[in-house]
């Protein structure tokens, strides 16, 4: 498989190929910013959507654990850990307990319920890696919770 052919597969589901290009270079400029700004945001939401519904096992499995996650089409990684007061970006020099690699598509399956993370990962359109008890809870906790960005139903049409 040639380099253009493996770039192209990273790739948003649904862009246009002539916006290819520049793509490419917005994600290899996204791969090079600090990991940090990412993660404050990606914290952030996360105590807004999955902090409160957090059971007490998985908030212990988590407690002061490195989580990464990687968005493969968009260059982004994004480090968290649950603290006492909620998620924060990890520190720097913390080694991931856990990576989860995955194009924006999976993640956004995985967030509004179309998918569970078994399937997505029996379709290899996400990959974990690291601590697989940790792996198991985070995904138990997911499938308990149910979605955490449902669709919104279609507007009603007028008659």
């Amino acid at each position: 498989m040639s380099h253009s052919t493996t770039r192209d597969a990273d790739l948003p589901h649904g862009l246009p190929p002539m916006l290819a290009p520049l793509h490419r270079r917005l994600r290899t400029l996204v791969e090079r910013l600090p990991v940090q700004p990412p993660s404050f945001v990606a914290a952030r939401a996360l105590d807004q959507v999955l902090l409160l519904k957090l059971p007490a096992d998985a908030r212990e499995a988590l407690a002061g654990r490195c989580v990464e996650l990687r968005v493969t089409d968009f260059g982004l990684r994004v480090r968290l850990v649950l603290m006492p007061g909620g998620f924060a970006p990890a520190p720097a020099h913390a080694e991931a307990a856990l990576r989860i690699t995955a194009p924006s598509s999976s993640y956004l399956r995985l967030l509004r319920g179309d998918d569970d993370p078994d399937r997505l990962f029996f379709e290899r359109a996400l990959v974990m890696e690291g601590d697989t008890e940790l792996g198991l809870v985070l995904k138990n906790t997911l499938d308990a919770i149910g979605p955490l960005w449902p669709r919104r139903p279609a507007p009603a049409t007028p008659r």
